[in-house]
């Protein structure tokens, strides 16, 4: 028995399903019940039969699209309209631009790519935005439209991302481009509209549109709420409101796995047991220390393996790389032009690195250096006091040599480097656990924030850390600069760093 035949002879799951059992029309009606209530167990029965039949008919389709298996998820089906994205130049270039930039030199298995991550994130984003509509479709209005735009954003959230994964963006255009916007996120969103133009890609005006916003809407150039419809959606791939979305599930496994790391979040509990309430994803109350761990395993992450002293010290001079080859390379001319930003990815080290070019000998020199491991050598660090936090003003190396005692060696502010480390759970100094929703249980149409007290004293008073670290781009130097950062710290924070 087919599946429309099996439908006609069950009144009971025409109801389940919210549809005309009189007439057998399959149109759609409104389900009298409430969201959350439970069914009898004979209309749960039913609706587990039903729920196969409707899974096996779409799973038709499916077994026709082409597959990839993932390390994390394992199969990821990929649709035709994602496919066409995915085979361009454009998109491939992102298997040549590392996760995790540089961190594969401390962590040898660090050395996947954007490439997989943004199929990582394509299929829990389908993931996502299929168990809404399947748990609350009729309530919510989600279309086949919305399914297939939020499915395009997380394969392409990272479509413009620079090589080095944040360096390039956060350390080394600053020291080029003054005053400059540029984001990934804006470039993502122009590469979109490039691919479409470039490729002819037949696709939707207002998918693409929503497609960017959804890009966007955690970066500073995210859309005002009320300008938005179906706003639940846009908390889905990048997630500005409180942080939690299929990006982050996505790399804080990837990360912790290729580094050999345990991580004790369960991303698939939130998944099953989100709802939205008012426009806005909310979560069971019960989930609220699985959450924390989220937040807790990315900053973990942070702090052992995206800010290791030593992979800092092979970032900064990878900068000091770039920033001597930029002029030569004409860098600028890449980074404003999306017809030309694909050509640009890791493979920059190795075009310095082989080039015999004059104009590139500091550089060429740098990235020797590195390989050979003769790295800018760590001098010191300290946590800056909480009390400081409120003014704290980037340290430089012009405050370390300007903190030397009389000496035989006059530091010079080329000797020294130091990295200004930021490392909070998403919202800075805040709490972001204040500003998500919880819900008591299905039945329940209130949703509410849970302040820390409620749960546990364990849980940390404080959001964020700054560490200063300051390193010596000469061995010899090291013993003086660790002095003078010494003294910076005593001057400055009444205190020395205790461990290091």
């Amino acid at each position: 028995m087919n599946l429309t035949s099996y439908l006609c002879h069950c009144p009971a799951t025409f109801s389940k399903l919210g549809l005309c059992p009189r007439n057998r029309d399959l149109k759609p009606r409104i389900l009298s019940r409430k969201p959350g209530v439970r069914e009898t167990k004979a209309e749960e029965s039913m609706g587990e039969f039903c729920n196969e039949e409707l899974n096996f008919a779409s799973s038709q389709g499916v077994r026709f699209f082409k597959h990839v298996h993932d390390n994390v998820h394992g199969n990821i089906y990929l649709d035709p309209l994602v496919l066409k994205f995915i085979d361009t130049e454009q998109f491939q270039r992102l298997r040549d631009l590392k996760q995790l930039g540089l961190a594969h030199m401390v962590y040898p298995g660090a050395v996947h790519s954007r490439f997989e991550h943004s199929l990582g994130v394509y299929w829990l984003a389908g993931e996502a935005v299929h168990k809404l509509k399947t748990h609350q479709g009729l309530e919510l209005g989600i279309d086949r439209f919305d399914v297939q735009t939020v499915k395009l954003a997380g394969i392409l959230h990272d479509i413009g991302h620079g090589p080095f994964s944040h360096l390039f963006e956060h350390e080394f255009l600053p020291k080029v481009l003054n005053g400059s916007q540029w984001s990934h996120e804006q470039m993502s969103v122009d590469m979109v509209d490039h691919i479409v133009e470039e490729h002819h890609i037949e696709i939707e005006t207002e998918m693409v549109k929503r497609v960017k916003e959804m890009i966007l809407a955690s970066s500073k150039f995210a859309m005002d709420k009320s300008a938005r419809e179906k706003f639940f959606l846009y908390d889905i791939v990048a997630n500005g409101r409180n942080g939690i979305d299929v990006d982050k599930f996505d790399y804080i496994v990837r990360d912790s796995r290729a580094c050999g790391l345990g991580c004790n979040f369960q991303f698939q509990r939130l998944m099953e047991t989100m709802r939205v309430m008012g426009d806005e994803i909310c979560y069971r109350n019960k989930d609220y220390l699985n959450i924390q761990k989220l937040f807790s395993c990315r900053a973990d992450l942070f702090r052992t393996v995206y800010t290791h002293a030593k992979v800092k010290a092979i970032d900064l001079m990878v900068v000091d790389a770039l920033v001597g080859a930029y002029d030569y390379l004409e860098i600028s001319s890449y980074i404003h032009d999306p017809s030309k930003y694909w050509k640009l990815d890791d493979t920059i080290i190795k075009t310095i690195q082989t080039s015999p070019a004059q104009e590139l000998k500091e550089s060429r020199d740098l990235i020797q250096r590195i390989f050979r491991r003769d790295l800018y050598k760590f001098c010191d660090e300290c946590i800056v006091p909480k009390d400081k936090l409120e003014n704290f003003k980037h340290v430089t190396a012009q405050d370390i040599i300007c903190s030397q005692k009389s000496g035989g060696v006059t530091l010079r502010e080329e000797d020294v480097v130091v990295s200004n480390v930021k490392i909070d759970l998403t919202r800075g100094r805040n709490n972001p656990l204040e500003s998500i929703m919880f819900f008591e249980d299905y039945q329940s149409e209130e949703k509410f924030p849970i302040p820390d007290s409620r749960v546990s004293h364990l849980l940390p008073t404080y959001y964020q850390d700054m560490i200063v670290r300051v390193y010596s781009k000469k061995p010899e130097l090291v013993k003086v600069i660790s002095e003078a950062s010494k003294n910076f710290q005593l001057r400055t924070y009444g205190m020395k760093a205790q461990v290091h």
